[in-house]
């Protein structure tokens, strides 16, 4: 049976604005986008978000990503040397970007991730992909379990790099999801996102200073990722995060004619976000997020959602004396044994019976099942008395 725990919250908002939080707009000019708040995970804004596009460079966030996951597994190393292969120097074609790597080089990796990332080197991403994994087929094996592990459930990734190819295709919605799992698990590696610029000591040469793709980040110290992107069939793409004070939005937008519309259309989204919207925190109470346990080593377990200090959630500056509700759904009795970050069941949140937030509870520890006795006695009294 469904099992729900409810608990009423009433208060003031002490300020107001203009616009309601329903008509917060995406610009007329962006083919696609989506805006989500980082924290809450709500969505704030979304355009033709589930259309298919080609995510161009933004493909190379999750080549980051996989190889974030192996520094933060040790498998590699930033200090780790690959070598250029005669592929990495010749697959670059007309009008991409490359670190100007030289064939047989030996590169770490740390330098190799700053020219993927800053300098959205094409080269760069393949001597990573097969310093790997030996070549960049393997790679993108992981590249695509990684997408369906987080649920990125519209996108198949066919290299590395983000090259057209009509296999390599994605959306803005798990642009996002994408954007946001990077920023929530790989903090001591995110800063590759915000540097501005690399220079890369060439062999046989004068260094070569690049400036990074992102020209907001030139303009808005608050701004500090993610990555652009640029194709002849989806136009001009990114996906650009600000944080200020406790908010962090997340915007992805594709299908703008030029760089300057892109990074005009990016700002305004932002910015509208911030200034239109504010973000509330329901905190764990013991008694509220405490679920009931069957036959369990404890008689209830605390659930909690994405982050760990509270559940996160939106409303428009202009929301007149809200009521604020909230209910948490489970199956009862839960079956054991639990494991740790286990799904058990979701918390929506309404204001004055509409739904506004919907999120994800999962296990905070391990239950395990109650010896025999114990179990057999509380099923009689579950039969007796439930």
């Amino acid at each position: 049976m469904s099992h729900i725990n409810k608990i009423l919250i009433t208060f003031i908002l002490l300020f107001s604005a203009n616009v309601a939080f329903s008509q917060i707009l995406i610009p007329e000019k962006v083919k696609y986008g989506i805006v989500i708040d980082h924290y809450s995970g709500g969505i704030l804004a979304e355009k033709n978000a589930d259309q298919k596009i080609s995510p161009a460079s933004l493909t190379k966030i999750m080549t980051a990503v996989v190889v974030f996951d192996l520094l933060k597994n040790k498998k590699i190393s930033l200090k780790d040397q690959f070598s250029v292969s005669k592929k990495a120097v010749e697959a670059t074609r007309h009008g991409e970007s490359k670190m100007f790597l030289m064939f047989n080089d030996k590169v770490s990796v740390d330098d190799l991730l700053k020219g993927l990332i800053i300098v959205s080197g094409v080269d760069a991403a393949i001597v990573l992909t097969e310093g790997i994994s030996g070549n960049e087929e393997s790679f993108i094996k992981l590249m695509n379990q990684k997408a369906k592990e987080i649920g990125m459930n519209n996108t198949n990734f066919d290299n590395s790099s983000g090259t057209y190819s009509k296999n390599n295709y994605s959306t803005v919605r798990d642009i996002a999801i994408l954007s946001s799992y990077l920023i929530n698990n790989y903090p001591k590696y995110y800063g590759y996102f915000s540097q501005k610029e690399f220079t890369w000591n060439k062999t046989g040469g004068e260094p070569i200073k690049q400036e990074n793709r992102n020209t907001l980040l030139f303009s808005d110290d608050q701004i500090d990722g993610v990555k652009t992107g640029h194709l002849s069939d989806s136009k001009f793409s990114i996906s650009v995060t600000k944080k200020i004070k406790n908010r962090r939005i997340i915007a992805v937008i594709s299908g703008l004619p030029t760089m300057a519309a892109r990074a005009e259309s990016a700002r305004i989204i932002l910015n509208t976000s911030i200034n239109k919207t504010e973000l509330f925190k329901l905190p764990y109470n013991k008694d509220f997020f405490s679920i009931k346990i069957w036959n369990g080593s404890s008689s209830s377990l605390f659930a909690k959602g994405r982050n760990d200090d509270g559940i996160f959630y939106n409303l428009s500056k202009n929301t007149k004396k809200p009521k604020i509700t909230a209910e948490i759904e489970y199956d009862y009795p839960l079956e054991v044994p639990i494991k740790k970050n286990q799904r058990i069941g979701i918390i929506n949140i309404y204001n004055k019976k509409q739904l506004i937030h919907s999120e994800e509870l999962f296990a905070a520890k391990d239950i395990g099942g109650q010896n025999i006795f114990f179990r057999g006695l509380q099923n009689i009294n579950y039969y007796l008395w439930h």
